[in-house]
């Protein structure tokens, strides 16, 4: 569960009314939270400016849904599998809420000075008059979230009777023993609930007032609060089906059903990796095209559970253990210098994802024990295929040449940049490769490492090298492949 911090620690700026008669005279006028996120959202529409930052791939297809169920004042779930980006999407929309907005200080609920709706609230706005004091909210403390488990009860979402407050004094039918929960605390607000099927069905029927009639019942109390707010929810498809459902009342009382996607194309699973990942290293553009041609590969493997899906972190798990890996062969190889170039990843850095990897995907049965085998494979696939497209139609029988020459090129984890670029010499080609991955005129032992063993290992599948694994880790490039 994800609560934002508590309104009075926040500081508000000292120019705003802090009593109801100022805020009058101030000229604010009182929305309500969907018509202050329409508001908001047709002013950067109308400003060109980014409306949803950090969410990618889904310009063309799920935000204008999303913008149309907002401007509808719409209520709605978000439908796709695992790792598409539904809470960060949800997360974005509190961007959209006025930046502070005034509340009745010392309410339990964020009500707004003009439209108290407690019990407590209207005794206080009738015996204060414009005296009645006023605080500011920050719009990052009018969201919330609460993951949807078979253990939530309707007292975590809205409310139960308070023991503490009948022990003070007050009887059992003041509708002020209530302790509300997280959906009312939200008035003025949004609500988020995560998997939404895995709420129990008995709880899932105590949202249906709040999506219609926006008032709360609990413990045989009716105590009508005209909640105000904006409820979301995500969930996957086959939850539908597996685990649990969304009962059919409260699908009808959703205003939009909004299904999202993993990126379409190459360019924008790249994009998603480059903007998520924390790397420790340098994770150089044809590699970080290999993770996610390997990504977008295991997605439409036949032995993989199309229903599960294949999670966008799979793909940014992938980068930062591959910019690890390089870390860690860096330093053990005395490369690493704190005021020197970062290491930079190779191509052997990738080996080994698959072992780490293979829990992050669900298999079909007649995958069940072959799970690395089959990630192994889609990965030699797609620095085949990464290499083609980055150095297909370039000269390379210079490399060819130089490795036949000799005794073949050492390469692996105990292998520095240096040693490795030794071997080899001087290479006819090399600055074409250089400039078709993507590195600088004039690049580093690392990337110039990087770029040779990528450059060799393709090589190899192409079946134009042999490649040979050593006792002590070394791997070696060499002969006709045959």
């Amino acid at each position: 569960m994800t609560i934002s911090p508590d309104p009075s620690t926040t500081p508000w700026p000292e120019n705003l009314p802090t009593t109801l008669g100022a805020l009058r005279a101030s000229g604010h006028l009182h929305r309500t939270v969907k018509q202050e996120i329409s508001a908001n959202l047709l002013e950067l529409m109308r400003a060109g400016k980014p409306r949803f930052p950090g969410v990618v791939g889904f310009d063309d297809s799920v935000l204008p849904d999303l913008e149309r169920s907002l401007l509808a004042g719409h209520d709605l779930v978000l439908l796709g599998e695992r790792g598409q980006g539904k809470t960060r999407l949800i997360r974005t929309i509190v961007g959209l809420l006025d930046e502070w907005t005034p509340v009745i200080s010392g309410a339990e609920l964020n009500e707004h000075p003009y439209d108290p709706i407690t019990p407590a609230s209207i005794r206080r706005a009738a015996e204060l008059g414009d005296e009645l004091p006023v605080a500011w909210v920050h719009r990052e403390s009018r969201y919330a979230e609460k993951l949807a488990t078979p253990d939530t009860s309707v007292g975590d979402l809205i409310g139960d009777v308070d023991p503490m407050k009948v022990a003070e004094g007050r009887t059992l039918g003041d509708p002020e023993t209530i302790h509300f929960g997280l959906v009312p605390r939200m008035h003025r607000g949004i609500m988020a609930v995560n998997e939404l099927p895995d709420l129990a069905e008995r709880i899932q029927v105590a949202l249906l007032n709040v999506l219609e009639e926006r008032d709360v019942q609990v413990r045989g109390y009716v105590l009508r609060l005209d909640l105000d707010l904006l409820l979301l929810a995500s969930a996957n498809p086959e939850d539908y089906t597996n685990r649990g459902r969304i009962i059919t009342p409260l699908k009808d009382r959703f205003g939009a059903e909004i299904r999202t996607h993993y990126p379409v194309d190459l360019e924008l699973e790249m994009a998603l990796v480059r903007q998520e990942a924390q790397l420790v290293a340098v994770l150089p553009e044809h590699l970080l095209e290999v993770l996610a041609r390997f990504t977008r590969a295991v997605r439409e493997s036949n032995a993989v559970d199309q229903r599960s899906g294949v999670s966008a972190r799979f793909s940014i798990a992938a980068a930062e253990t591959v910019a690890a890996s390089a870390l860690r062969r860096a330093t053990l190889n005395g490369e690493t210098d704190p005021d020197g170039a970062p290491p930079v990843a190779r191509v052997g850095d990738i080996e080994t994802i698959t072992g780490t990897l293979r829990g992050k995907v669900e298999f079909e049965a007649d995958g069940e024990g072959r799970e690395v085998e089959l990630l192994d494979h889609l990965l030699r696939r797609s620095v085949a295929e990464t290499w083609r497209n980055r150095l297909g139609g370039v000269d390379l029988t210079g490399f060819v040449a130089a490795v036949a020459e000799g005794e073949g090129i050492s390469t692996g984890e105990n292998v520095p940049s240096a040693d490795l670029l030794a071997q080899l010499g001087t290479v006819p080609g090399l600055s074409v490769v250089l400039e078709r991955l993507g590195f600088d005129e004039v690049p580093g032992p690392a990337d110039a490492a990087s770029a040779i063993e990528f450059t060799l290992e393709g090589l190899h599948l192409t079946r134009r090298l042999a490649k040979d694994f050593l006792d002590d880790g070394r791997t070696v490039y060499g002969g006709d492949g045959e």
